[in-house]
């Protein structure tokens, strides 16, 4: 027999496993490594409910998860071949278009994603908390334990070398 804190466990998970997902694979850039740290994070929320008096439900879930998968992270050895993930995060939804510009919109986001994927950690976990999550500076400094200046400076810097890249990418494309 369900009680309600398995309802209300339940209910947290179905809410905001695919937000722990993205966390996960920010820092993992795999979805498999993804997905073990996804339910690792979970497990670890079940048995210990301190999520239950968080003031900030999910910058307490994106700090554990991303501690999680900083952890799953030193302990797996092939974090070297995680870098090639050919599944990508359907954070941008294709729009009704026809076929030729769905496809060119699933270039252009495969190739952004593969951006973002090769920025540094460091860089690249604010900007998809940022990003995708739309966290604030305040909520992001709060879950990687840094300061909300180091926070807006790593934005920044991530912005500013994803532009170049992009540039770069759009120049080779088209000369």
């Amino acid at each position: 027999m369900a009680t309600d804190a398995d309802a209300e466990f339940s209910a947290l998970v179905q809410h905001q496993s695919r937000f722990v997902f993205k966390v996960a694979y920010a820092v993992l850039l795999n979805s498999h490594d993804a997905e073990d740290a996804v339910q690792e994070t979970f497990l670890k929320l079940y048995r210990h409910a301190g999520w239950k008096e968080a003031e900030n439900e999910r910058a307490y879930l994106a700090r554990v998860a991303w501690r999680v998968a900083i952890d799953h992270k030193r302990r797996s050895s092939s974090s070297a071949a995680a870098a090639e993930d050919p599944q990508l995060l359907d954070a941008f939804a294709s729009s009704h278009a026809g076929p030729h510009e769905a496809i060119s919109e699933a270039n252009q986001q495969a190739t952004v994603h593969a951006l973002i994927d090769s920025l540094p950690e460091d860089l690249r976990v604010p900007l998809v908390l940022s990003a995708f999550e739309e966290l604030n500076s305040r909520e992001i400094g709060q879950i990687l334990s840094i300061p909300e200046g180091t926070v807006r400076t790593r934005l920044q810097r991530a912005r500013q070398i994803l532009r170049q890249k992009l540039t770069s990418t759009k120049e080779t494309h088209y000369v």
